[in-house]
């Protein structure tokens, strides 16, 4: 299970004021006490997806893995701004905004250089 506390909630909503979907985001994940993947799985029903297995936010944060891991948003990850990370991944439309907090902040929780690792190593492959 991947969570957040109560602290680390409140920091995130201090920093996302500007963003109504992603304060949504962190209100679920609050109510879920902050179990990421409980609230992603809620968050995907409102939403109007269909989330099939327990894992699905990993299936999710892996299906956003190209836009994550690639500047500018790996940037603004590395250096805390989650603001613009979730404004460039607002750009690329790769998963609906209400999901997007969620995904950074699994990310974040497992690491984004362990995330990434798998798409860098296909890099250097080809």
């Amino acid at each position: 299970m991947v969570s957040l506390t109560f602290q680390e909630i409140a920091h995130y909503r201090s920093q996302l004021v500007q963003f109504p979907e992603a304060l949504e985001a962190l209100d679920a994940i609050e109510d879920c006490e902050g179990d990421l993947e409980d609230a992603a799985l809620s968050l995907a029903i409102h939403a109007g997806q269909q989330p099939d297995r327990n894992d699905w936010l990993v299936g999710l944060a892996k299906r956003c893995r190209v836009a994550l891991c690639r500047s500018p948003t790996r940037d603004a990850l590395q250096n805390g701004n989650l603001t613009s990370a979730i404004a460039f991944l607002l750009e690329e439309t790769v998963c609906p905004p209400l999901l997007i907090t969620p995904v950074i902040l699994y990310v974040l929780k497992v690491g984004l250089e362990d995330f990434c690792k798998p798409l860098n190593e296909k890099i250097f492959l080809i």
